[in-house]
């Protein structure tokens, strides 16, 4: 099977609407209904029970490496992948309108995302908090209102949850990239 064997119906990524998976969705298979998960795992059972036809998953990441738990559940539920695209990601501090970046005290994203820009989030002073995800991060920073959080989360999500950005190109490397992998569950 291949992606143009696909018919349209429903994907399933791990994260809320405003992540990066949730991005990649919409670019690469924009027909598609994109159904968020709060676990990796929760996205493969999605694909795996027929509630979604097929999953997006982020495999690789150019700074950071193998992205774990994915590719180790991946292997473990035997899907097959039928297409991947390798996405440049630019990360973003996003934080409450009227908070200055001066405010900030912790940011909080993936710990994968964290991870991306770990050097920058120590040069300002920022902690960083490991959440079940970018988009998810963004939502809680904004229902919080609160100044001294932020989310490390794509600039999209600020317009998403009325946040607004205060620094962008947050990671350390610029060629920051992530390989996005398109599983279909494996035929009985």
């Amino acid at each position: 099977m291949t992606a143009d064997d696909l018919a349209p119906g429903r994907v399933a990524f791990q994260g809320a609407p405003g992540a990066f998976s949730h991005e990649a969705c919409l670019d690469l298979r924009p027909w598609d209904e994109p159904v968020g998960h709060e676990t990796f795992q929760g996205a493969i059972d999605a694909l795996l029970n027929g509630d979604c036809q097929c999953a997006l998953i982020p495999v690789e990441n150019s700074t950071v490496g193998v992205v774990e738990p994915s590719s180790t559940l991946v292997r473990q539920a035997g899907l097959v992948a039928i297409t991947e695209a390798w996405r440049p990601i630019r990360l973003a501090l996003l934080g409450v309108p009227g908070a200055r970046l001066s405010d900030v005290k912790t940011a909080e994203s993936h710990p994968v995302a964290l991870q991306q820009c770990s050097i920058a989030l120590n040069e300002m002073g920022i902690a960083a908090l490991e959440v079940f995800d970018t988009g998810g991060a963004a939502a809680a920073v904004a229902a919080a209102g609160d100044a001294t959080r932020a989310a490390v989360a794509p600039a999209r999500a600020a317009e998403v949850y009325g946040l607004s950005v205060l620094r962008n190109d947050l990671q350390d490397f610029s060629d920051n990239r992530t390989r996005f992998v398109l599983f279909v569950a494996p035929e009985a």
